[in-house]
């Protein structure tokens, strides 16, 4: 298969990616669009779900969210989760004007943040014909509560409007950890698988990631409600999967979800905790998220 860099135009903001072709030459192929989740860049597992996807004959447009990587956007590690949903729609537009793609054929994959973007995408933009959502954000509100004790939100809060008050004023956003190696110190991610997956991944695979974020971007996780968009998916197939151990994005929130959404659906529990999906566990997630695709996108 072949991989070259790629960039394109959202609203004025350059985003930037890969473009892996299924090399199979003649007419066009299905293609599937992919983005990482909080703070994550397409260097940290991405090109490994690309490389299964391609070899399953699909086309596959990797791109860094805005604000991120290789991606134009300012302010720099701010994730405002509406701009990466319309990001999302931008990459499909630009993978249909690709003469290797087949614009009636195109989804769309999210792990973690974005495979909560993916359910809203999903169910807007009816150019998706097929959706998987790994490990997803399914409710902003409710995993904060999962996350953070009842006695530290109203603290958090203050955090959240005092700064609104110092960009008001004109001053830099505050910033915090994306993840901390005590998980009772302030950090957007309190866990301590979080702490060694971004960190061990950082070191390994994607050395320009940054361990920070705006407190606004917390801010927003905390406002955006992925759920009540599941019922409109269909009728696009959506695979929803969840890992069984997950306390990060806790298993228990996405199970009940999947209730919401409607035909043609699929639930697929995964073997061990959040970001074993993309290591440990990888042939599992990867491999049902290929199947899904090959399944619903080639005809």
């Amino acid at each position: 298969m072949a991989r070259r860099d790629v960039e394109f135009n959202a609203e004025g903001v350059t985003l930037r990616g890969w473009f892996y072709a299924t090399g199979t030459g003649g007419a066009p192929a299905p293609a599937v669009v992919m983005a990482h989740g909080f703070s994550a860049v397409k260097e940290m597992y991405l090109d490994s779900f690309a490389e299964v996807f391609a070899a399953a004959g699909l086309n596959v447009l990797v791109f860094d969210n805005r604000n991120f990587g290789a991606s134009d956007g300012e302010p720099r590690q701010e994730i405002d989760p509406w701009a990466q949903v319309r990001d999302y729609r931008h990459a499909i537009t630009y993978a249909g004007t690709l003469p290797e793609v087949a614009p009636g054929q195109i989804g769309i994959w999210g792990s973690s943040y974005s495979g909560g973007h993916v359910l809203v995408v999903a169910a807007i933009d009816r150019r998706v014909k097929a959706v998987v959502s790994q490990v997803p954000l399914i409710s902003g509100h409710d995993n904060l509560r999962a996350l953070v004790r009842a006695d530290f939100i109203a603290g958090l809060r203050e955090q959240f409007e005092t700064d609104r008050l110092a960009r008001f004023n004109g001053e830099s956003p505050v910033m915090v950890p994306v993840v901390d190696e005590d998980p009772l110190a302030p950090s957007a991610l309190p866990t301590a698988d979080s702490w060694q997956w971004f960190t061990e991944t950082g070191k390994t695979h994607a050395p320009a990631w940054r361990n920070e974020v705006t407190l606004r971007s917390v801010e927003m996780f905390t406002e955006y409600e992925p759920v009540t968009y599941l019922p409109y998916i269909s009728p696009a197939p959506l695979l929803l999967a969840v890992a069984e151990r997950d306390h990060l994005v806790p298993a228990e929130l996405a199970i009940a979800a999947y209730e919401r959404a409607h035909q043609p659906k699929e639930l697929v529990i995964l073997p061990g905790g959040h970001f074993d999906a993309y290591t440990v566990g990888f042939e599992a997630s990867s491999g049902a998220a290929r199947d899904w695709f090959v399944r619903h996108l080639t005809f």
